[in-house]
């Protein structure tokens, strides 16, 4: 018998839980289940409803043998509920059904004969392949998930066309060896779950499948602030492993942003103290400041191993080095009678692309990636 886990986290779904759990167990009754004997079981993860979900996910699980339940005494999100899903469910395959009713249980019989093939380890439910008909709704809220799963792919390497979708079904060592990992609590669980998948270089397939959005009125919870988060999450667990060029383009944003604040720094304190070395030496340090920020949050966070003094002195001997560059190279340029703006300028310039060969090979050398399994 082939083992179809099924994990549907719960938030105030009083009025559609009961018809989503019975529609999950009515994929049993599809030819394609009995021919190839799939059984469902059924996790709930309830996170700290203020409804009567809880009271229903209690009486489902009394009636059906087949469902597990898990409470959470917090409100934890989305993300956080799926880390508790995972690790309860039990079956060959193990999946996402969210409790609303826009995704249809009866498509996971596409999603999982790749995984029954053995031709996936992986396989997501795509909305944007071809279908025969499809509601209408948010037009910005599309361009969110196909901008989001674009930077994904840019990141990834990964050719998917829906990375927000809901329905990604996993072979269950995958997904028990990724699910420890995860950090996100809410919907920046999709591309955080994306990228450990890339990272694994699983077999990941797609399949078309049919959606039924819900309005904000109806009930749907992610928006704007979500998509902002998944960008980030995008960068943080992805752009560490993201090819050479991709980390250097997010390098250069980077740089950038710190090249702007070491010019407009400068030109701050020269009407503040009449001292050349003062001068460069403050504007360098709090540019520095910015850039290390901005490369632990986005770049290169995970390979970050602050755990001796040599590491520590690895990234004082690039300021050193940086910095003993940034001011003979403004005092040069000075002398060769550049303004203050343009010899700052190209000084800079000189420093992002020195500041990233220092960090990516000397301060956070690249770790050899194994596959999760």
């Amino acid at each position: 018998m082939t083992v179809l886990s099924l994990v549907i986290p719960v938030f105030n779904e009083e009025k559609t839980l009961e018809d989503i759990v019975k529609k999950v167990f009515d994929i049993e009754k599809e030819q394609f289940a009995k021919e190839n004997n799939i059984s469902v079981e059924i996790i709930l993860v309830d996170d700290c409803s203020t409804d009567k979900s809880a009271d229903i996910i209690r009486q489902l699980a009394k009636n059906n043998s087949k469902i597990k339940t898990c409470f959470h005494k917090v409100n934890s999100g989305k993300g956080a509920s799926l880390r508790t899903g995972f690790l309860e469910a039990t079956g060959d395959f193990i999946g996402i059904q969210d409790a609303d009713n826009e995704y249809n249980p009866k498509e996971y019989l596409k999603l999982i004969k790749p995984l029954i093939e053995n031709k996936a380890d992986v396989v997501f439910g795509s909305r944007y392949l071809k279908q025969d008909t499809r509601r209408v709704l948010y037009f910005w809220h599309t361009c969110m998930n196909k901008v989001l799963t674009l930077f994904t792919n840019m990141y990834t390497n990964l050719d998917i066309t829906d990375m927000e979708t809901c329905y990604k079904l996993f072979k269950s060592d995958v997904i028990k060896s990724i699910a420890p990992k995860l950090k996100e609590n809410r919907f920046g669980f999709e591309p955080e779950v994306t990228i450990y998948v890339a990272k694994g270089r699983y077999r990941v397939y797609e399949c078309a499948i049919s959606y039924n959005p819900r309005t904000y009125e109806e009930g749907k919870k992610i928006g704007a602030k979500d998509g902002l988060r998944a960008l980030y999450c995008i960068l943080h667990y992805g752009a560490n492993t993201a090819s050479i060029p991709m980390q250097f383009i997010l390098y250069i944003i980077i740089g950038g942003i710190s090249a702007l604040v070491n010019i407009l720094s400068f030109m701050i304190f020269v009407h503040i103290f009449d001292n050349l070395i003062i001068n460069v030496s403050l504007a360098f340090i709090l540019a520095s400041a910015v850039n290390y920020i901005l490369c632990i949050l986005l770049l290169f966070r995970h390979k970050a191993r602050w755990s001796s003094v040599g590491e520590l002195l690895t990234y004082i001997i690039t300021l050193i080095i940086m910095g003993s560059i940034d001011y003979y190279s403004t005092y040069l340029l000075l002398l060769a009678g550049f303004n203050n703006f343009f010899a700052k300028t190209i000084s800079s310039a000189i420093g992002v692309i020195g500041n990233f060969l220092l960090r990516k090979y000397f301060v956070f050398p690249e770790k050899k990636l194994t596959k999760l399994k």
